[in-house]
């Protein structure tokens, strides 16, 4: 193969399921500039560090799941994996010149020069959408999400599809609980699904925003969980979503249930 174009990984996952069609090689690259607060891998953030690997030897490495992955592929991810957009570029021509289907899990906020290419290389895009209000995605994030809509659009000029993944943090993407005016009161539930939807006009616009896209194949919407959180304390991070709680599942339910309705029409 002759590419010794170098990459640091943070880890792999030789038979991913939740990543994209199919079983998949998910392959996570060190090095992110987000700090979404919401992140259950803060371990990937620093540029340093990493395991050094070449494109040739990640391939042999994939080829010998082959069998395995054949109904699905291989998976770049993160950290944000187009930080290092040469490697993925390379490493996304070996793996289809092998017949290998490559997707790029991305915020997006490398769009231009290799790494749109090496977006626009790719299969599949998983994008990450923070938030749909651009202020609030910044405070959570650090950055706004004007990257990953120019992303969305280069992708549906291109006419190659796009996974959209958004996560439902109450409180900030997604409206949980009805907000006491008395400050010594505790929040109390939604009394019905109506209510809710009253409540969260920011996020159900938003998934309306997306249908203007043929290039969406798919969305997910996916509850916050705080799986991540020990690394936080590891790593000696604060970890801001602290008295977070997880969503309510009949909330997660009526989320679904509006996304359904919002695709079919």
């Amino acid at each position: 193969m002759g590419n010794s174009i170098k990459g640091y990984v943070h880890s792999v996952e030789t038979l991913g399921a939740v990543d994209g069609p199919g079983l998949r090689f998910v392959l996570f690259l060190q090095g992110c500039p987000l700090r979404c607060k919401f992140c259950h891998n803060p371990d990937t953030w620093r540029f340093e560090g990493g395991e050094e690997t070449t494109v040739d030897e990640m391939v042999r490495k994939i080829l010998r799941y082959k069998t395995y992955i054949r109904s699905g592929g291989v998976t770049i991810s993160g950290g944000e994996p187009l930080r290092q957009a040469e490697f993925v570029l390379a490493l996304t021509r070996a793996l289809h010149n092998e017949g290998i289907h490559v997707a790029i899990d991305t915020s997006g906020i490398y769009c231009d020069g290799t790494a749109l290419e090496a977006a626009l290389e790719a299969d599949l895009i998983l994008l990450d959408i923070k938030a749909f209000d651009l202020s609030k995605a910044k405070a959570l994030t650090g950055s706004t999400t004007e990257h990953a809509w120019s992303l969305l659009r280069a992708r549906q000029e291109a006419g190659k599809p796009v996974w959209i993944r958004h996560v439902l943090v109450p409180g900030i993407t997604l409206i949980d609980r009805k907000r006491s005016l008395d400050s010594s009161s505790e929040d109390c539930p939604f009394e019905d699904e109506e209510e809710w939807r009253a409540a969260n006009t920011e996020l159900l616009e938003g998934l309306k925003s997306l249908n203007g896209y043929s290039c969406i194949e798919r969305i997910d919407l996916l509850p916050f969980h705080k799986m991540g959180e020990f690394k936080y304390e590891e790593l000696h991070l604060p970890y801001d979503l602290k008295e977070t709680e997880e969503p309510d599942e009949q909330v997660i339910e009526w989320a679904e249930k509006a996304l359904r309705e919002i695709r079919e029409n």
